[in-house]
């Protein structure tokens, strides 16, 4: 799928280091050159405040369309931040202010005259915890659209969302029960379903592993890999050997230690290809994360 850009308000296999064994990372996915893929997000010196402290200063990098683009750093160096500026979800937060620039197919996300809502249709979010709405599985599938006006079939948008989420073969016999009676696994795939649901462009992923068991992990792992022949994937994780496998791209960041006041500032240290982040990193603080002697 290829969307127009939001609108103005018109209507709007090679291993690490072995120095290190403790913590070993292999590279797994294609080969390929996600540096050849067209641009999605363009970011000029982001910097985000919440009231008068800075939690992110001067980020700069650029996200391809459809890739895996993963970030990854220690706790409190901004990642969840970053992510969530995206698709505005900052705006949620009283005291947050964004300044630089997020170009999204070229337009400026945080221009005045950018709908919001519209934005965070094309640009869905999946959470740490699966959130399941308290309805039954077809009604969470059903709720985007029909919040969006859609007047169209929807058993099929119900099916189609949930087969990409690779869900409909486990419950295709029990639509109209509670999606609170599925595995914490498949209320995570649920969630991706209702975010395929209202055709975005743009997949934003918070850690969406974190609560689930491994088996569970690697279905959604072969989910994100099936998905990003249509969408665009950015990822948040702790785990390095996820980012690893999933990932085209990979942005570390760290965190900046103000020890008068005990607060963070996250900054990006190194973006590139996934696999010159864990074999070859160019900054001593990428590799000393990336082989555990730091965070």
């Amino acid at each position: 799928m290829n969307p127009s850009p939001v609108r103005h308000n018109a209507a709007v296999k090679e291993p690490m280091r072995e120095e290190h064994p403790a913590i070993h990372v292999e590279v797994t996915h294609e080969e390929s050159d996600p540096f050849a893929a067209p641009t999605l997000f363009d970011i000029k010196d982001l910097n985000v405040y919440y009231g008068g402290f800075r939690a992110v200063r001067d980020v700069s990098l650029s996200v391809g369309q459809r890739q895996i683009t993963a970030l990854i750093g220690p706790s409190g160096c901004g990642k969840t931040t970053m992510l969530r500026c995206l698709n505005r979800m900052n705006d949620l937060i009283e005291i947050a202010r964004v300044e630089g620039q997020v170009l999204y197919h070229g337009v400026d996300l945080y221009d005045r005259r950018v709908d919001p809502v519209e934005v965070r249709r094309r640009i869905g979010m999946v959470f740490q915890k699966p959130n399941p709405f308290p309805k039954s599985i077809y009604d969470n599938i059903s709720f985007g659209p029909k919040i969006a006006g859609f007047k169209g079939g929807m058993d099929e948008i119900v099916e189609t969302s949930l087969r990409k989420a690779a869900l409909w073969d486990e419950v295709k016999d029990r639509l109209r029960e509670s999606a609170w009676g599925l595995s914490g696994g498949q209320q995570q795939r649920l969630c991706i379903a209702r975010c395929i649901a209202v055709s975005p462009d743009v997949i934003l992923m918070d850690e969406p592993c974190s609560a689930l068991d491994p088996i569970a992990t690697g279905r959604i792992e072969d989910l994100m890999q099936d998905l990003k022949s249509e969408y665009t994937i950015v990822i948040v994780t702790h785990n390095m050997q996820q980012a690893a496998r999933v990932s085209d791209m990979t942005a570390f960041f760290t965190a900046e230690v103000n020890e008068e006041q005990d607060r963070r500032t996250g900054l990006l240290v190194e973006y590139d290809k996934t696999e010159q982040i864990f074999t070859n990193p160019a900054d001593e603080r990428t590799e000393n994360y990336v082989t555990g002697r730091f965070g």
